[in-house]
């Protein structure tokens, strides 16, 4: 008599690594940039409200710039988007274009012209 293990065959696959989870909508560990963003923009409010004595309005103005920050982060470069694009985007605005020559200060073909610039 066989064995009932030995005739059942376990494939591993890479399925449950496909995706990182979704939480409040937001894919992966995303919410963590809002909450961050959501705590600094309490916090400022607090601080500017209670201890520096500004008007509710100033202050939250001022505590929105995080909150708005943290925002534009997650929803603009980092939401549906593919991994990295955000490190991608900032090199090349940093560094310019990848590796390629840049396309409008291109050298004459040699097969062009010649050194007295007439045609061949």
């Amino acid at each position: 008599m066989k064995d009932a293990s030995s005739e059942l065959r376990l494939t591993e696959t890479n399925s449950a690594e496909d995706s990182a989870g979704r939480t409040w909508g937001l894919e992966g560990n995303l919410f963590w940039h809002v909450v961050f963003g959501v705590f600094i923009a309490v916090l400022t409010l607090l601080l500017c409200f209670s201890a520096m004595r500004w008007s509710f309005k100033a202050s939250a103005v001022l505590a929105a710039v995080p909150l708005t920050l943290s925002f534009i982060y997650v929803f603009g470069f980092r939401q549906g988007k593919p991994p990295g694009y955000d490190r991608d985007l900032l090199d090349g605005w940093l560094n310019g274009a990848g590796f390629s020559p840049d396309p409008q200060h291109q050298p004459e073909h040699p097969l062009h012209s010649d050194s007295h610039g007439t045609f061949q």
